[in-house]
């Protein structure tokens, strides 16, 4: 299910529990609106908002946690490229066949980044996409070195090149992560409970409406920001690509 969704489902359930029981105050017996059972219901709505706003915190942090993590991952990654890419120049003229197929790589991943399509994500992941790195792994372990700095060079190239895939893996394999549905069901039920009572003790008027339904939106608003921040690689709020566009830039020279 598409964060777009998710974020409209929040907002029909806790602007539509909202509008019910403004509704619902009508029908209701004097008794219950009594000065008594309001200070209770603040006191119970007080408590929920409380947890609510400490979950939504937690939810933040840890979306931000997870998206500035793999930013870094990306500069990392990128950092690493061009230090590969001047191991391998200072090889010799050997390595420009594989030099050229790492910038080819490189690029290809960027338009796959770019895209930002969940599915040309996942085929980073893909038999293709594993095939055509561990291909490359190989022509850096077949390299034949004629000295001592050939040699070195060719153990620091491989170094960098498990370093690269291991910080690709890190970054794709996070994106994988999501925010347990269990939680995001709890968490919208408070909301629901909480915008309930506005509509119950508050005047239905043009005001009251206007603001439960920004009220609504911004609640609703915080759930999609989370869930985008969750998945840095794709959706509408992503990893800036600037990194890997500079190195692919310095690649080759």
């Amino acid at each position: 299910m598409s964060h777009l969704v998710v974020a409209l489902i929040v907002f029909i359930v806790v602007l539509g529990s909202a509008l019910a029981c403004s509704y619902l105050r009508d029908v209701l017996p004097q008794h219950h609106l009594s000065d008594e059972s309001i200070s209770m219901v603040k006191l119970t709505t007080g408590l929920l908002a409380t947890l609510a706003a400490l979950v939504l915190g937690l939810l933040i942090s840890s979306a931000k946690g997870s998206f500035d993590t793999t930013n870094g991952e990306l500069v990392h990654s990128a950092v690493n490229i061009v230090r590969l890419d001047r191991v391998l120049a200072r090889y010799g003229p050997e390595t420009r066949d594989i030099r050229a197929q790492l910038k080819h790589i490189t690029a290809a991943s960027i338009a796959l980044l770019a895209d930002g399509d969940a599915a040309q994500v996942v085929r980073m992941t893909g038999p293709e996409a594993i095939a055509r790195t561990e291909e490359f792994q190989r022509q850096v372990e077949n390299l034949s070195p004629h000295n001592a700095a050939q040699s070195q060079l060719q153990t620091k190239a491989l170094q960098i090149v498990d370093e690269v895939y291991t910080t690709r893996w890190l970054a794709l394999l996070q994106e994988k992560a999501s925010i347990p549905t269990p939680l995001l069901v709890v968490l919208v039920v408070w909301l629901g409970i909480i915008f309930g009572t506005f509509g119950l003790f508050a005047p239905r008027n043009g005001t009251t409406i206007t603001v439960l339904v920004m009220g609504a939106l911004s609640a609703a608003g915080a759930i999609f920001m989370i869930m985008e921040m969750n998945t840095p690689l794709d959706g509408v709020v992503r990893v800036s690509l600037g990194p890997m566009r500079a190195a692919l830039t310095i690649l080759g020279q």
